[in-house]
């Protein structure tokens, strides 16, 4: 199986560049890049989360409400549901 490689490698400038544009995904609580120190950069790495596949699929509305009914996240819920049940296939 062939996979994607998931590293992505960006300068500091084209992260700041990002930051400008409000396209970087930096968490707020990071330390600032200049106080990480050149030694920092040389082996920098982003990890970009894999194993997710975009679907696009029907449900049925009721379903969908009693999910939208328990607060944020339905989505997640949704996926460790199905996820559960796959486990639950497996064994």
């Amino acid at each position: 199986m062939n996979e994607k490689s998931t590293i992505v490698r960006h300068s500091l400038s084209e992260i700041r560049a990002m930051r400008e544009r409000g396209k970087d995904k930096t968490s707020p609580a990071a330390p600032e890049a200049e106080s990480l120190g050149a030694g920092f950069w040389k082996s920098a790495r982003v990890a970009v989360p894999g194993g997710k596949t975009s679907v696009h699929l029907l449900l049925d509305s009721d379903g969908v409400e009693w999910f939208k009914a328990n607060g944020k996240g339905r989505l997640t819920r949704m996926n460790a549901v199905l996820k559960a049940y796959v486990q639950a296939q497996k064994h």
